[in-house]
């Protein structure tokens, strides 16, 4: 399991994103616009230049970000546990979810086996991945 730090902007994670590579010495591994993703056609035109999703790898570790929809506003910074099966995506959403809000309930998309959004009990945003293969 990893636990990696997940940035949202409001449009700005493309500029962001390359400004962070250069300053920790890593590279931009990965980097999607919501117009470039199967979800294309479910998000207003004004949104297809904006990032869906950003990895950055330096030094050993990882760090990820997006122009986030709602309710990840450009504030908020949250915790993605990142799991090698479906079974501990499943067992930890829930666990976390336990008395807290589920924003996105645990599911497979086209990017992960599973994937979900919640604020825990304590008011802390969580997502919880079980990636596909890139």
């Amino acid at each position: 399991m990893r636990l990696i730090p997940y940035l949202n902007f409001d449009g700005q994670c493309r500029e962001a994103f390359a400004f962070y590579a250069a300053a920790l010495g890593g590279k931009v591994v990965f980097q999607s616009s919501y117009g470039e993703s199967p979800m294309r056609d479910e998000v207003p035109p004004d949104s297809h230049d904006r990032i869906m999703h950003a990895q950055i790898e330096a030094a050993g570790a990882t760090l990820m970000g997006a122009d986030g929809p709602p309710p990840h506003g450009a504030s908020a910074t949250c915790i993605n546990v990142d799991v090698s099966t479906v079974e501990d995506a499943e067992r930890i959403f829930a666990a976390l979810a336990e008395g807290g809000q589920v924003q996105m309930p645990i599911a497979e998309t086209f990017w992960a086996h599973r994937w979900g959004a919640l604020t825990d009990r304590y008011g802390k945003p969580w997502m919880v991945n079980c990636m596909k293969p890139m």
